[in-house]
């Protein structure tokens, strides 16, 4: 059984070889008017791979045999799942896990940040995918999970199959769409976000863009299978099947401070967000004889890096005003090192954080990464208390004020002509999610701003007013010129909720917008 399971996953993984491959090629084609491999190459690769899905009985969404429809849903319809899907106990200790594992045999896994999907197949097809939700209750995001880079349509299994696991965003991904967005007012904050927007979409196009992954983490159920009670085996036969599961090790109560190490050594290179690592009992029927708490189940515990944490000073805060006219303090301090990377600089989000902290210039501060990527104050040693809240907007010097939204005070510009809401909503508004105007870059509008030739959105309607000007500019010239007023003609005609994103109403992402 072992070699045939072995055979499969080769198969398997030749499957998503030529799945890559064949991808490359379509996209470079149609998309980029060029070519990487001949047609009768393109054929041969392609026969190869329908018939490896005919032998196999597996099919990724992205496969070039497929035609996935996109379709967009006015709602996601809910479902209450059978069995309450709980969180895991928690523990920072290594030696705790030791006491926790026993005499047992363990898998030692990843805990990914991203959203928790449970997947049902039904004779061999992809039937439905709900969302963790509350744990209680989840959303129905089939359409979305059918276009999931890696989610087999279809497997050569055709028993009830259930399946709980992660959906992420790769940091390598992330990046990539971050980069594509020119206002950082308007970038994503990190993958989890961005990964819980795009899983939840009303439109799975969206969805597919966005290179969703899903990672296998818990088998549920699958009729007649016999797994000898060992959870690597069912992750071994889930390999089988098509689906990528979770990395995982196995360790025993003496392996496992060495395997711990090894995750933690290997975070900094991982491209799968992850907050902590994951211990369960191979042993199937003990962990499920153990039962649950009202809150966590028994067979599993999560486990998380105690912080590396580092004392420094703060030099000052630096006040950064943004499109909505909220002015963000960060923290800059003097630089340290953190896991593995020199940091001098941290988000405090708002001015309750810095009341809280009692947070001024010169204090003695620590400061560590969260999930061991984003920098963060942990605590303020010395407490020299908040002062010089600027009185005025560092970019328009109009006044500020301090508003308080429910139990959060923030600082505000009063001056609703402030250049940096200017420029950021402008930049906004000419993105790629929103109106796509090509061309129209930050420092670009930065100059027509600061000339007269844009003073509200109309006015980029309207550029052709000023073709001698712009033509004069520097960085411009006929070509820059044209191009733009093409780009600004295409944007004319747009779609409503392309148009509501692009004011930049707060709280209104592309889904509300949507």
């Amino acid at each position: 059984m072992a070699e045939q399971t072995s055979a499969i996953e080769n198969k398997t993984a030749r499957i998503r070889e030529l799945v890559d491959t064949l991808s490359a090629a379509g996209r470079a084609y149609y998309q980029e008017s060029r070519e990487i491999m001949s047609n009768f190459e393109y054929d041969r690769l392609y026969d190869e791979l329908a018939e490896l899905e005919k032998e196999t009985g597996i099919v990724f969404a992205g496969s070039p045999t497929q035609n996935v429809g996109y379709e967009v849903m006015s709602s996601l319809p809910k479902e209450r799942h059978e069995k309450p899907m709980l969180s895991l106990n928690k523990t920072k200790s290594v030696e705790e896990l030791q006491e926790w594992l026993g005499d047992q045999k363990g898998l030692l896994s990843w805990k990914m940040d991203g959203l928790t999907i449970v997947l049902t197949y039904e004779g061999g097809t992809l039937a439905k995918a709900v969302t963790r939700g509350s744990g209680e209750i989840g959303e129905v995001i089939t359409n979305n999970a059918k276009v999931f880079a890696n989610v087999p349509l279809n497997i050569g299994f055709t028993g009830q199959l259930i399946l709980r696991g992660e959906a992420v965003i790769r940091y390598s991904d992330f990046e990539k769409i971050n980069a594509q967005i020119e206002d950082v007012d308007a970038k994503y904050k990190n993958p989890r976000n961005l990964c819980s927007g795009s899983v939840r979409q009303l439109n799975n196009e969206i969805t597919a863009r966005r290179n969703v992954r899903f990672y296998a983490f818990s088998l549920v159920m699958a009729d007649g299978v016999d797994f000898g009670n060992s959870r690597k085996k069912q992750f071994e036969w889930l390999c089988s099947q098509g689906f990528e599961v979770v990395d995982y090790k196995e360790v025993t109560r003496d392996t496992l401070p060495g395997k711990v190490q090894e995750f933690s050594d290997a975070v900094s290179g991982n491209d799968i967000p992850s907050d902590g690592l994951v211990l369960l009992y191979d042993d199937i029927e003990y962990g499920q004889s153990l039962g649950r708490t009202a809150k966590f189940p028994r067979d599993s515990i999560a486990f998380k890096w105690m912080d590396e944490i580092q004392e420094t000073t703060l030099s000052y805060i630096e006040w950064s005003a943004s499109r909505t006219g909220l002015i963000n303090p960060v923290a800059v301090f003097e630089p340290v090192e953190l896991e593995g990377t020199t940091v001098s600089r941290a988000s405090v989000h708002n001015l309750s954080i810095m009341e809280a902290l009692e947070l001024g210039a010169g204090d003695k501060i620590t400061v560590y990464k969260a999930n061991m990527i984003i920098p963060q104050i942990a605590e303020n040693l010395t407490k020299s208390g908040v002062k010089d809240i600027p009185k005025h907007c560092p970019v328009c010097g109009a006044d500020t004020e301090i508003r308080q939204i429910n139990d959060v005070k923030s600082l505000y510009c009063t001056n609703p002509d402030c250049q940096a809401k200017k420029i950021k909503s402008f930049t906004l508004f000419a993105s790629r999610d929103a109106l796509n105007i090509g061309g129209l870059s930050e420092a670009t509008l930065e100059k027509m701003i600061g000339v007269g030739f844009i003073h509200e959105y109309a006015d980029i309607f309207h550029l052709d007013r000023y073709e001698q000007e712009i033509v004069t500019m520097d960085g411009f010239g006929q070509k820059s010129y044209d191009n733009l007023i093409a780009s600004v003609k295409k944007a004319s005609e747009t779609t409503l909720p392309r148009v509501v994103y692009s004011l930049g109403i707060s709280g209104i992402g592309l889904a509300n917008a949507k």
